[in-house]
């Protein structure tokens, strides 16, 4: 692949360390609700779905306006922590900022409530730094559906197999690849094995410290 006009970026565990905070939010959860709770396997099943999906799989006869209520429960305890809390992963504004530097056109891609994003986006000014944001709230699938990455590509517009995906998640690798681009893994949550077959995978790195986005290579290979 030659260098793409255009990089997509997963938010959380991708520009936001905000993977543990979703964990414990669900575990919480879960705990409210009497419900046993699979600490190794969640991360891995559900990771770039939205919530609705989820809990269809929970609670397949609930009412939607139940799901909805727990739902939004899940999203208030994450809310309640990441406020004092979230991070964004090492190297991810100097990358941002490189990026846009360079001339690439920049995009979120997130299944996160808007509501979530926007304590992201407030607290790091990511959109002073990326040109669109796109979500289920603009009426796409989750992952690993890949209508969130074609919607940016579309907005942005570039060609599919032009971009350049970020994910931190299994489903959002083959997200992209349904999509028809490129990935590279973070694995600020997960190890390069989890992301092994993906033939759309280019590389694992840990974070974006000293990643060159003029090359799209890390300069070290840091595999994690």
């Amino acid at each position: 692949m030659a260098r793409p006009a255009a990089l997509l970026f997963d938010l959380d565990g991708t520009l936001i360390d905000s993977m543990p905070i979703h964990h414990e939010a669900w575990r919480r959860w879960h705990a409210e609700l009497g419900l046993p709770f699979d600490d190794g396997g969640f991360f891995v099943a559900t990771a770039g779905r939205v919530n609705d999906e989820i809990l269809r799989e929970l609670f397949p006869a609930m009412p939607d306006a139940e799901r909805a209520r727990l739902a939004e429960r899940k999203e208030a305890l994450y809310r309640e922590a990441a406020a004092g809390t979230l991070a964004l992963v090492p190297g991810a504004r100097e990358l941002l900022v490189a990026a846009r530097a360079a001339g690439f056109k920049l995009a979120v891609c997130t299944a996160s409530p808007l509501a979530n994003v926007q304590v992201a986006f407030e607290r790091f000014a990511l959109d002073s730094l990326v040109d669109t944001l796109t979500s289920p709230a603009d009426g796409l699938r989750g992952k690993p559906h890949p209508d969130i990455f074609l919607e940016a590509a579309r907005r942005l517009g570039v060609a599919a197999d032009d971009c350049l995906v970020f994910e931190d998640a299994p489903l959002g690798v083959e997200a992209a690849g349904r999509a028809g681009m490129d990935a590279v893994a973070l694995t600020t949550t997960l190890p390069a094995s989890a992301f092994a077959g993906y033939p759309n995978l280019r590389a694992a790195i840990p974070d974006f410290a000293g990643f060159d986005p003029t090359t799209l290579t890390p300069r070290e290979t840091r595999h994690a």
